[in-house]
């Protein structure tokens, strides 16, 4: 069984773009030819021209949740990327498309679909982003990470397969980030990350509470792009990263205890790589809440901590106190996530991939 062409979507932030860098190499060795279609300029063009895969910019439109008078003119310019997508489609003549989400997919997905394209989509989150809940329709079976997502989706469409994870991330080596780093090795290695965006919260709570944490700990901060302190640059036990990609696998091979925001790819890859982990979701005030459900499934299951941002803006110490306390306990927290079933749904997607461009190509050879 095989897929042929296979054009990937999905874009906005980094975590949009995820699952398909950890499909890609498997796409790769199975001899598809792989394409991809997203915004003109966004980070998912960086990073799939990075890794050599044909690169098609379409026009898209942000689907925000607030008033601003770009809400007016942005459906004119989704309409026009719905009409780029579907030149763009008719010439490469796919035999699937999937679409990790964000709006970029939105007119991508819609083209796919009047083309009669099949199309996989992956949610990620607890509940369907708005991307996804414009293109359900249009996708013939939808994966997701969490048992509780397929009831909130189209009955006989729901998958559950967990996410992609990359598996290059699953080789890390600690020696390798050692000598990234600098570190000696004899103190435990605390890491923060705040997603590709990076996060002002929680980078202005760690960067306060250093010189507590560098008693116990080497620090790694990946803060996000622009988000670098350059009176931070050379402190002793102390690494700033804006973003990483390729040595992002040899930091978590370093890291002991990981603070993160709770987007679905990174606490999905904290579960595979068995990181004790304190989770601090973007609050409902600033998003529609799915980090927060993310974040509190995981906490039932005991694979992480949960904080709240607006406890830590009172009182950056509750970090402090958090990250001594999870110290303590974390062979607890790894026990919970080496009896978790599903780490890595990179199989399984990639087989609800392959029988969907099947099922596709049969139904054409009939018709």
């Amino acid at each position: 069984m095989s897929i042929g062409r296979i054009v990937l979507t999905g874009g906005g932030t980094a975590g949009h773009v995820t699952a398909n860098l950890a499909l890609l190499p498997r796409l790769r060795e199975m001899g598809a030819e792989v394409s991809y279609l997203g915004s003109y300029d966004g980070i998912e063009r960086r990073l799939m021209e990075k890794e050599g895969v044909p690169y098609y910019g379409v026009d898209t439109g942000k689907l925000r949740r607030y008033r601003d008078l770009r809400n007016l003119t942005d459906p004119f310019h989704v309409i026009r990327g719905f009409f780029e997508a579907g030149r763009i489609l008719k010439r490469i003549e796919p035999d699937i498309l999937f679409s990790k989400g964000g709006f970029v997919a939105v007119p991508i997905v819609w083209a796919a679909y009047l083309r009669g394209i099949p199309v996989v989509s992956h949610e990620s989150d607890m509940t369907p982003g708005l991307a996804n809940r414009l293109t359900l329709r249009c996708a013939r079976r939808i994966c997701c990470n969490f048992p509780e997502t397929v009831a909130k989706l189209p009955r006989g469409k729901a998958v559950l397969t967990g996410s992609p994870i990359r598996e290059k991330l699953l080789k890390g080596s600690r020696e390798a980030g050692l000598a990234m780093t600098g570190f000696s090795g004899e103190k435990p290695v605390l890491m923060a990350i705040g997603g590709s965006l990076g996060s002002l919260a929680l980078n202005r709570a760690f960067r306060k509470l250093l010189p507590e944490f560098s008693e116990s700990f080497d620090l790694v901060h990946i803060c996000g792009k622009g988000n670098a302190d350059p009176a931070l640059e050379g402190r002793e036990g102390y690494r700033q990263y804006e973003y990483l990609t390729d040595g992002l696998r040899d930091l978590y091979a370093l890291a002991d205890l990981v603070i993160s925001r709770a987007g679905a790819n990174v606490i999905c890859e904290l579960l595979a790589l068995k990181k004790p982990n304190i989770l601090v979701p973007l609050p409902r005030d600033a998003s529609r809440g799915d980090q927060i459900l993310n974040a509190e499934s995981f906490e039932r299951q005991g694979f992480s901590m949960v904080l709240d941002q607006h406890e830590i803006e009172k009182d950056e110490r509750k970090l402090l106190s958090s990250v001594q306390e999870l110290y303590r306990d974390r062979a607890r927290y790894i026990a919970s996530m080496e009896k978790a079933e599903k780490t890595s749904g990179l199989d399984a997607v990639l087989r609800v991939l392959i029988e969907t461009a099947e099922s596709g190509k049969a139904k054409g050879r009939r018709e």
